[in-house]
């Protein structure tokens, strides 16, 4: 059934592509979720482990606060979103950007992560075609959005997220999808700890702490989807973004060179990019090096 399935999807590429995007969006209308509440799921863990070690009582009632409950509502005046308000992109659009009940505007942030999401989901599927490796590419793609805009706002890599991607990876290894399994392993060992001595290095330079343990957990989640092999070029595309990017910003905010800059996103823009043309630009590299 999946081979036909599959068969079918082939001859029929647009409709494997807009199949893509329309799950893109609504996934990406998720992700919005994930990536308000998580932090804040967090938050309240912290306060409450917190209040535990100093053996503070605990909050008397604290209503239930996960990626289901509550349901969506307007953080301005509590009014429940409904259905017809949940349209990705489309009811932002029939709301004019605004709350249906007190007229309060809506962040922009929201349909912006569902385009991407669904944008982001049609390049992958475009490049890998209709394979296992797209799906594993997409899921992929889907941790990696939460986990940049979560590290961009709050400076955090939760773990929550991180670990899960990181075995699926080996998970999808074990079977081929992007490397073979000891890659992935190897790739996942030197992910971790390359970051790791990078740390302890401008530690004991510097006395500051250049680089997050979050960091580290990233970069070995790349390493086990994508091998030890696609980490030198991967952390290249990364350090380049971040410098360009990170200087830009630093630049134009007129903010002092103290201020903290999440590596979180670039590393989720050189995985993605990794992903799709990593052998191409690690080919490319060696290229030009020889030539140099």
């Amino acid at each position: 059934m999946f081979s036909g399935l599959q068969f079918y999807l082939q001859i029929h590429p647009g409709l494997f592509l807009t199949a893509v995007a329309l799950y893109g969006l609504v996934l990406g209308s998720f992700l919005n979720v994930v990536i308000l509440r998580v932090p804040a799921m967090l938050d309240r863990d912290w306060r409450s482990q917190c209040r535990e070690l100093l053996e503070l009582p605990q909050e008397k009632t604290v209503p239930a606060f996960n990626l289901l409950r509550p349901g969506s509502q307007c953080p301005h005046c509590g009014h429940p979103i409904r259905a017809w308000e949940n349209i990705p992109v489309v009811s932002y659009l029939l709301l004019r950007g605004r709350c249906s009940e007190c007229g309060t505007p809506i962040s922009p942030r929201y349909p912006l992560i569902e385009l991407a999401t669904a944008i982001l989901s049609v390049g992958t599927a475009w490049h890998f075609g209709v394979t296992i490796q797209s799906l594993g590419a997409l899921i992929l793609v889907w941790g990696l959005i939460p986990l940049a805009v979560i590290d961009y706002e709050h400076k955090i890599l939760p773990d929550s997220i991180t670990l899960p991607f990181l075995w699926l990876g080996l998970i999808f290894s074990s079977f081929g999808t992007f490397t073979d399994l000891q890659s992935a392993v190897f790739g996942a060992i030197a992910g971790y700890l390359s970051l790791w001595l990078v740390y302890q290095g401008f530690r004991l330079l510097t006395g500051k702490e250049g680089i997050g343990f979050g960091d580290f957990k990233l970069f070995a989640l790349f390493g086990a989807w994508l091998g030890w092999q696609q980490l030198p070029i991967l952390i290249l595309i990364a350090a380049f973004t971040g410098a360009v990017i990170g200087g830009a910003s630093l630049y134009f905010s007129r903010r002092g060179r103290d201020h903290p800059i999440p590596f979180g996103p670039f590393l989720c823009v050189a995985g993605w990019i990794t992903l799709l043309w990593g052998d191409t630009l690690t080919r490319a590299y060696l290229q030009l090096a020889r030539i140099g």
